[in-house]
């Protein structure tokens, strides 16, 4: 492709970016202008708004890329190797044991601590 077309391409796109930005706007604008309506109805015109302007959004490269992106996420998703019950369990039992440790020992810590600093600036025994 050479410069002029890319630079065209890349004027549309913008373009098509700014529409769907002025779609959304206008759905939330428009939420707020008719506030006499019922919010049901408005809250279906900024849906409606939302899809109309992800619609168009997605006709730029850049909506072509992150929807390749998201298929390509969702591919990922399936190829990961998701913990078995038993073992979600397990991990979940040693972080509570490790936390209540570190609780206690801290606590204990801090007492310690607080009588040091007790003794030595003669507030207490």
């Amino acid at each position: 492709m050479n410069a002029k077309s890319e630079t065209v391409a890349g004027a549309l796109d913008t373009a098509k970016l700014v529409l769907a930005g002025a779609v959304l706007l206008g759905g939330i604008v428009a939420y707020y202008y008719f506030s006499d309506q019922s919010a049901l109805l408005r809250a279906a015109a900024v849906i409606v708004a939302t899809v109309l302007a992800i619609l168009v959004a997605m006709q730029s490269a850049q909506g072509r890329e992150l929807w390749r992106f998201i298929q390509n996420s969702r591919v990922e998703l399936r190829k990961v190797v998701w913990p078995t019950r038993n073992e979600v369990r397990n991990t979940t039992f040693a972080v509570i044991v490790f936390v209540v440790i570190l609780g206690v020992f801290f606590w204990i810590l801090d007492f310690f601590l607080l009588k040091i600093t007790r003794m030595l600036t003669g507030q207490g025994a």
